[in-house]
């Protein structure tokens, strides 16, 4: 059964730093793109950050040079490291798994199958 748990989020000021965790189960996660992706109410889902299998990563424009997304494959987990927080990434953040994607497919939430809770940060003084 294909699972992903998400963990870490919450409330930080501006220029703070937060880490989230996505934990899959059912699969081998280094095998996969694993995307991340926010959402804020009245939009849609927007794409945060992407690793593929090779270990490529891409960025969204609004978090690149903040964000890092990492891998540990022992603990079948994946990270989003985010410093520099600022009001405006305050949203419901979630991991998500795309069995064929490219980093490309950042854009295109649509073509991924499974989906983490989604967890909460906000960003506020």
């Amino acid at each position: 059964q294909v699972q992903l748990v998400q963990s870490g989020g919450g409330l930080v000021q501006p220029g703070g730093s937060l880490t989230l965790s996505c934990v899959a189960s059912g699969f081998t996660l280094d095998l996969y793109a694993i995307g991340w992706f926010r959402q804020t109410p009245g939009k849609g889902r927007e794409g945060v950050s992407c690793m593929i299998s090779d270990g490529s990563t891409k960025y969204g424009d609004s978090v690149k040079g903040r964000f890092t997304v990492s891998r540990d494959n022992a603990k079948n987990t994946v990270y989003l490291q985010m410093n520099n927080l600022k009001p405006e990434d305050t949203a419901v953040y979630f991991c998500a798994l795309n069995f064929n994607g490219n980093v490309e497919s950042m854009a295109r939430p649509w073509e991924y199958k499974y989906w983490g809770q989604g967890t909460q940060v906000t960003v506020s003084s």
